[in-house]
């Protein structure tokens, strides 16, 4: 038997404990079901099998329940839900409750994400802090897979302390183990993190709500733990120390709540404030702390972050109806980001290579919204609204700037939107939203290249987008919906031309479903996107490049289920998914050199067909069949090269170590699974 069939037949200690607690309470109350199954997949899945626990090929266990019990004495409800059991990415949850008073829930998940490359490297110690890397031949090396696991465990409690008065309160502790691609930066080697760490959260809530008043108030904490600090990478006689995400806390104090004033004008308020702090002593495999060119460390480097964030938030909000006809929403909000780490310098390099300073980094958030409804006569009612977004930044005072920073950024969206109920079978809107984005001048950089660069997340910016819906069902059997949206951005600034120009979105969408009859229905659904933008991008002082870059997805689906007679339920969906990514890209005061090609569009494909036939072999127990098949492609050439002879070849890592990425462009594979499912009271 192999593995994977072992554990859909191991019954876990918590799944042990939850039968115990609820075996016996299985005998009455709603519909409970119970099923348990085996299905195979022909081929590898290292694409479609990243996230649900059936990357490799071969056997599964299937087995699932709902089961719902409730004391119609007490008003008690227990509950029991379990999910892929069978699988790696497995679910269980029991609850109990006494409706209105008390309860609690204990869940337990396990997320898996499975790296869907393979590499072949000479690394050695791989899940290890103590890498040992050797140059090789490239695919002359170990194929290995990565990847991660999490095991949740997450406790809920609810009590009722009095008329309006409850409690509630949550913990979850989560373990995440595995391995994630990873890099010696300074010389591209390949490496690969080891993941050990614990992230727990707290969440308590004390909550009112009687006559006008509602009031809700708590504590939010969270814990960071990594059970790595630093990773050697050993190359020959010498180690390079790559630092791992260090241990980290926040707690946050809340309070929300609002009035009623009249029965058309509500208020509403949020305050919050927090702390998150990383105090851990930094990674030291010798003393001093950071490892500058000769890879030694320097004593007068911190021992320590001393990381502080300070977080403040203020939010009121009003919702009043003035008139029958007209609502009005306004909101303010005001957000203190302050970062108190201390400013250190943590890199000492030679006499002509820059020092490295950390770069603390506060700023504080307004927004104010204001959003107003009139009905108009025929049906029609038009919205418009108003939103401005200002943020005030700090700069980096020592050090060295790479790109162009802003102290100030401010945004003002404007809305308008008219909706339409045409008749009671149509219903539709048309709404345009347009918004500006400027700011302070920029610190500049000290060099003129970099100071030509206009950042995309800070830069003067024009939006304009059209949003336009329709709903429409002719007939009790038919419902069709229709959307399309339209966006276009406009970049500008006043330090260089180089940087995002301008780009478009556009997004298409179509839905529908029929009744046949009582017994069938079909739908289908088609979207497509197209996303474009251009770029100018400055190689060296004389060579530009202007990039047009593209994506186009279209997506389709059809669907149909039906019953064929009073025992048999059959049903089959078809998805089809396939995009573009177009990189044009034109060279200015210069030529490409002969030894490179321009890199060909990338096409990723998915086509999915389900199958499946449920059977009533008695009154209370189905037997159901699934059949599936996956085709994915693509021609994503991110792991290759391409050189002047023509074709390509895989991309040794770095050019240094010889390690490459193997990926099957072609993924093909069926799956058929049978299950027995059982009904009971």
């Amino acid at each position: 038997m192999s593995k994977r069939m072992k554990q859909t037949f191991k019954v876990t200690a918590l799944a042990a404990a939850l039968f115990a607690v609820y075996g016996s309470a299985f005998a009455e109350g709603p519909e409970n079901s119970v099923s348990i199954g085996i299905g195979n997949w022909s081929n590898d899945r290292q694409q479609a099998g990243i996230y649900d626990g059936m990357r490799d090929s071969g056997a599964y266990g299937l087995l699932d329940a709902d089961i719902t019990k409730r004391d119609e004495v007490t008003g008690t409800w227990l509950g029991l839900k379990a999910r892929n059991l069978g699988l790696d990415n497995r679910e269980l949850k029991g609850s109990w409750e006494r409706q209105g008073d008390i309860g609690g829930s204990l869940e337990y998940s396990s997320i898996t994400r499975d790296q869907p490359f393979v590499f072949n490297t000479g690394v050695r110690g791989i899940g290890t802090t103590l890498l040992t890397t050797t140059t090789i031949t490239p695919g002359a090396g170990t194929n290995v897979e990565l990847g991660t696991k999490r095991d949740r465990l997450t406790a809920k409690f609810f009590k009722n302390l009095g008329v309006g008065l409850n409690f509630n309160a949550s913990f979850r502790n989560e373990e995440k183990d595995g391995t994630r691609l990873w890099s010696r930066g300074g010389a591209s080697e390949f490496a690969v993190e080891p993941i050990n760490s614990t992230i727990r959260l707290l969440e308590a809530t004390l909550s009112y709500a009687r006559d006008r008043l509602q009031l809700s108030g708590g504590y939010y904490g969270t814990s960071y733990s990594n059970g790595y600090s630093v990773v050697v990478s050993r190359r020959g006689a010498t180690d390079y120390n790559l630092s791992l995400p260090q241990d980290n806390q926040s707690h946050e104090l809340f309070l929300s709540g609002g009035y009623a004033f009249t029965p058309t004008t509500r208020g509403t308020f949020k305050a919050s404030y927090s702390q998150a702090t990383q105090n851990e002593l930094l990674p030291m495999l010798t003393p001093g702390l950071i490892f500058p060119a000769n890879n030694q460390p320097d004593a007068r480097a911190p021992s320590k972050l001393d990381g502080r964030l300070d977080t403040t938030l203020l939010e009121v909000g009003l919702t009043a109806k003035p008139m029958p006809k007209l609502n009005v929403v306004a909101n303010l909000r005001y957000r203190d980001f302050e970062d108190k780490t201390p400013l250190q310098q943590v890199v000492f390099n030679p006499p002509g290579n820059d020092n490295v300073w950390n770069t603390p980094f506060s700023y504080t958030n307004k927004v104010a919204k204001l959003e107003a409804t009139y009905r108009l006569p025929q049906s029609y009612s038009l919205l418009g609204g108003i939103e401005y977004n200002g943020q005030d930044r700090t700069a980096p005072t020592v050090g060295t700037l790479y790109v162009p920073f802003r102290t100030s950024v401010n945004e003002t969206t404007y809305r308008a939107q008219v909706r339409k109920s045409m008749s009671e079978t149509v219903n539709g809107s048309l709404a345009y939203i347009h918004s500006k984005r400027d700011g302070s001048s920029y610190v500049s950089t000290g060099s003129v290249m970099e100071d030509s660069i206009n950042p995309l997340n800070i830069s003067d910016r024009k939006r304009d987008k059209v949003r336009a819906m329709v709903d429409w069902s002719p007939t009790d059997r038919l419902a069709l919906q229709f959307s399309i949206e339209d966006a276009k951005d406009k970049y500008s600034g006043t330090v260089g031309p180089y940087g995002l120009q301008d780009g478009t979105a556009r997004l298409y969408m179509a839905d529908g479903s029929y009744r046949l009859s009582s017994d069938w229905q079909v739908n289908a659904w088609y979207s497509r996107d197209e996303t474009r933008a251009n770029e100018i991008t400055q190689q060296n002082a004389t060579v530009t490049k202007y990039n047009d870059l593209s994506e186009t997805g279209d997506s389709f689906g059809l669907g149909v289920k039906g019953t064929v007679s009073s025992k048999l339920k059959v049903g089959g969906d078809l998805e089809h998914f396939r995009s573009v990514n177009q990189y044009k890209q034109n060279i200015v005061g210069g030529v490409l050199p002969a030894s490179q090609a321009p890199v060909p569009d990338i096409t990723n494909t998915m086509l999915r067909i389900k199958l499946f036939a449920q059977y009533a072999v008695q009154k209370n127990a189905d037997l159901r069949l699934d059949l599936m098949h996956e085709k994915w492609s693509t021609n994503d050439w991110s792991w290759l090269y391409f050189p002047a002879a023509g074709g390509s070849l895989p991309w040794p890592h770095g050019n240094s170590d010889g390690t490459t990425v193997i990926t099957k462009p072609q993924q093909d594979s069926t799956f058929i699974g049978v299950k027995y499912i059982y009904k009971f009271q």
